[in-house]
């Protein structure tokens, strides 16, 4: 099965169809749904499932089939970590390779992106109704300073 998913990854890498942009902070839903597609292809999009159970510590009583499922478990988290820092700019490669989880790395870069993407919704919205009784950062203030405990 190791060797399959190496094989596959192999052939994946070498096709310009899924060669991914660096993603530097900006348009994250393309980027998001390019990585998740190449993740899909890879069949390691399971390891990013907020429902997956985490596996059992080893214990000398699992049969082999638990050793083997935990092997691919941990094989599959270090390929999904590896494909996501390898497409992040070099800024936030530094800032995310400390993260051992892939899962945590796409949790923080899904809030942190969803939350600057309202933000500017937010002031896109208020700016074009034309709100000039406050500064467009008093408005923000006033509509996200709960949120951030500001």
């Amino acid at each position: 099965m190791e060797i399959e998913t190496t094989v596959l990854t192999i052939k994946l890498m070498n096709q310009d169809l899924v060669r991914l942009d660096r993603f530097d902070g900006s348009n994250f839903s393309c980027w998001q749904d390019k990585l998740r597609f190449l993740l899909t292809s890879l069949k390691i999009i399971n390891i990013l499932d907020p429902d997956l159970p985490p596996l059992p510590e080893p214990t000398n009583e699992d049969t082999e089939k638990v050793k083997a499922t935990r092997k691919q478990r941990e094989y599959d988290e270090l390929i999904c970590r590896g494909h996501i820092l390898n497409v992040l700019s070099d800024r936030l490669y530094d800032l995310y390779t400390e993260t051992k989880s892939a899962k945590e790395i796409w949790t923080a870069l899904e809030f942190k992106n969803k939350v600057e993407e309202e933000v500017s919704k937010n002031f896109t919205v208020r700016v074009e109704l034309g709100c000039t009784a406050h500064k467009p950062s008093t408005i923000l203030f006033l509509h996200f300073g709960p949120f951030f405990n500001i």
